[in-house]
């Protein structure tokens, strides 16, 4: 083989291995867009990326914020310089590499910042790069960042390279795009759980969510409380006090709901109800309704300490029963709650009317479900308004294993 086919078949194995290397830094970068671990990791990655197939020292990745643009992700270890530009964000002009990029919305070379009148940005002083390509990140037509690498050494970067440095700029804006909505879709989700249940604000912004909303069968577990005497207290407490008392009352519930997997269905003045086992499976979640309700009584029990100090005796009375019940979107355009429907709803509402002030009663389901975890005891048939027969009732006390 002579001297120039050799040469030949070095040049064909250096194409092939450069091809091998864009694939795999494109890959990298892809599987970074795809992860779940947020923006910063994939901009870590892109950077990185055309920092090492640019042969580059040094990458920087830049967003704008408020027509200045802030470094958010670096490769090259170039700490001083990062922090440099942490401090001086670059401006809309042409004394930087990345300010030339957003005038222009075009990639733009620095063949050697040394030789060019227009450019003083100081980090160079610090880190000492000579040459610089910046390339522009847009985002539905919109420039919203751009990507800069920099070398040692003067001279222009070919155009393959720009040509990779732009395939990373479309692959950041993507990150970029899914991060935004992602961030969207968490704010909605946090602004709905301040008026509905976590599970529900979870379960209106998930696929299936409509289907579910329409209307399903589920077996769960229903809690009903209220105060006992709250009603002749409110006709004595002066408006303050009456709210007061029900902040506390709702926030002592609000912090034992997502602890004990419930769902609030809804709260009226001093009445709460809860259910479990739906939207979300709930293991044992006959058990896990007992335990909120033991937990309840507990913190509300600390709380009429202070109440009575306002003049207040209230306790909390509780009935929880297990049963099938029909769920989903409940009201009217503009308003609307996830409720149950169903006897076992109105079982557990009667339920909680009979008990007595730090009492709760569970109906025969719940009994047997839980019986070998608890510390119950019968209470008798009891006759409820609204049922045409004696409801067998049960008292629980404590968990077992517990005083």
């Amino acid at each position: 083989m002579g001297k120039r086919e050799t040469l030949g078949v070095e040049e064909l194995a250096r194409e092939n291995e450069n091809l091998r290397e864009q694939q795999r830094a494109v890959s990298d970068v892809l599987r970074a867009v795809a992860r779940p671990e947020g923006l910063q990791p994939v901009l870590d990655e892109i950077v990185g990326a055309a920092k090492s197939l640019c042969r580059g020292e040094h990458a920087q990745l830049y967003l704008e914020q408020g027509h200045i643009f802030r470094i958010v992700a670096e490769s090259g270890g170039l700490h001083a310089g990062y922090e440099y530009a942490e401090e001086h964000p670059h401006a809309l002009d042409r004394t930087t590499v990345v300010g030339r990029v957003a005038l222009s919305g075009e990639p733009v070379q620095i063949p050697d910042v040394l030789a060019d009148d227009e450019y003083s940005y100081g980090a160079q002083q610090i880190v000492g790069y000579r040459a610089l390509l910046g390339v522009p990140i847009i985002l539905e037509s919109e420039l919203i960042g751009a990507i800069a690498v920099g070398r040692d050494v003067p001279g222009p970067f070919a155009d393959e390279q720009v040509e990779l440095v732009k395939t990373f700029a479309a692959h950041a804006a993507i990150a970029i795009a899914n991060a935004r909505l992602i961030d969207a879709v968490e704010r909605q989700r946090t602004e709905l759980a301040r008026f509905v249940s976590p599970q529900v604000a979870e379960l209106l912004s998930s696929e299936h969510g409509e289907r579910l909303l329409a209307g399903h069968r589920a077996y769960i577990s229903c809690l009903f409380c209220d105060l006992r005497n709250f009603t002749t207290f409110a006709e004595t407490a002066s408006p303050e006090d009456l709210f007061e008392v029900l902040r506390e009352y709702h926030t002592a519930l609000g912090r034992l709901i997502p602890v004990h997997q419930g769902t609030l269905e809804h709260f009226a003045g001093d009445g709460v109800m809860v259910f479990f086992n739906d939207p979300v499976p709930v293991v044992d979640h006959e058990l896990q309704a007992v335990r909120f309700a033991l937990a309840a009584q507990e913190s509300v029990g600390e709380l009429g300490q202070w109440w009575r100090k306002r003049g207040a005796e209230l306790g909390l009375g509780i009935g929880v029963e297990a049963g099938h019940v029909t769920l989903g979107r409940i009201g009217f355009e503009g308003r609307y709650d996830y409720g149950a429907i169903g006897p076992v709803t109105n079982l557990a509402s009667r339920l909680s009317t009979r008990a007595a002030a730090g009492q709760i009663l569970i109906g025969q389901r719940i009994f047997g479900a839980v019986e070998d975890a608890v510390d119950a005891a019968p209470v008798g048939e009891l006759e409820l308004k609204g049922f045409g027969r004696t409801v067998t009732a049960y008292e629980v006390r404590a968990l077992r294993g517990r005083g």
